[in-house]
């Protein structure tokens, strides 16, 4: 019986109207106005952080591909998006010597152990963030002593500045009234955190507005964080807080924190290791939102959604395997109605 093939003439990935290139710079930009706003209160530690992953990133692919192009490698951003995406996951007060470290594993066994920018089944971030986060966890632990983090009540701190309480007042005199709800005191200054935390953390209000605007311009589909945060925010609100009550959680707090928005955003917006339909997707955001909760309000781990990111992307394989049976199952217009 003669071999039959079947020959498509679009590749079945991912649509994105920006080239990878500057997606990846523009993911940069954004990570470094966040780095910014949190090295104005901690003295630099922060960019210092950065700086040192970046840095590291960018000397170790040359390395790596020296005879293979290897600057035209450095310049696809990558490496760059790889640092700079990691060093938001790290804790301000950590010693830059593990930012290396963390670096180094992402680019060298994660990103290239597996083939290089788009084989990888991990995400490079969270791959050097785990290494970092449970190799050295006394370490972590210690740059996180004094933070919202190594608290059990994960409920906002009760110390609110004065301009917090101007700007709450301002919207529930103008904006809110109109829907006739209240904005509670407490949540302006998790923009402008500047206590002990992950970088992302500290420098919420410029990641969040970097983030919009990468949304915006197509960098990733704005769909996927909305997703993530619904479900996350919707399981949240329905299960409580830690140890409260059913239909009484804080989700504008589990959203401003524990490095929420930088998931939604940039991490589960990643193309390279996720599904590549639509409906592989959204089950991938759908599972790692349900994750993210279980995480870090029944488990305790208030850096739950990281930990559920990397889950999710060990179960990619498995939701590819369910995309191709659905693909091999399906008409060739049908599988282009599926494609994003």
């Amino acid at each position: 019986m003669p071999e039959q093939k079947m020959v498509f003439s679009h590749k079945p990935q991912i649509s994105i109207s920006r080239s990878s290139t500057l997606r990846m710079w523009l993911v940069c930009a954004c990570a470094f106005a966040c780095v910014l706003q949190s090295s104005l209160s901690d003295g630099g530690k922060s960019l210092t952080i950065a700086l040192t992953a970046l840095s590291s990133a960018l000397l170790i692919e040359l390395l790596l591909t020296w005879r293979n192009d290897g600057a035209k490698k450095v310049l696809d951003g990558s490496a760059a998006a790889t640092a700079m995406i990691f060093s938001l996951l790290l804790p301000n007060e950590l010693h830059p010597v593990y930012a290396f470290f963390g670096t180094a594993f992402a680019i060298v066994v994660v990103k290239y152990s597996f083939g290089g920018l788009g084989a990888n089944w991990l995400n490079p971030a969270i791959g050097g963030w785990l290494f970092v986060r449970f190799s050295w966890s006394s370490a972590f632990a210690n740059a996180l002593e004094g933070s919202s983090s190594s608290v059990s009540e994960m409920t906002v701190a009760p110390d609110i500045s004065a301009i917090d309480n101007s700007v709450t007042e301002f919207f529930n005199g103008t904006v809110f009234s109109v829907v006739g709800i209240q904005l509670p005191s407490g949540y302006i200054d998790l923009l402008f955190y500047n206590g002990p935390g992950i970088i992302t953390d500290r420098g919420l209000f410029a990641l969040l507005i970097g983030t919009i605007f990468i949304t915006v311009i197509g960098i990733s589909r704005s769909w996927i964080p909305l997703v993530f945060l619904a479900v996350y925010a919707f399981l949240i609100r329905l299960a409580g807080d830690v140890g409260g009550m059913y239909w009484n959680g804080d989700m504008l707090y589990g959203i401003f924190s524990g490095g929420t928005i930088a998931t939604a955003f940039i991490l589960a917006a990643e193309p390279a290791s996720s599904a590549k339909l639509r409906i592989g997707i959204l089950l991938s955001v759908v599972l790692g939102a349900v994750l993210s909760w279980f995480f870090r309000y029944k488990c305790m781990e208030y850096f739950g959604c990281f930990i559920a990111l990397a889950l999710t992307n060990c179960l990619t394989p498995l939701i590819r395997i369910f995309e191709d049976r659905v693909f091999l199952s399906s008409n060739h217009s049908k599988f282009q109605e599926n494609l994003l």
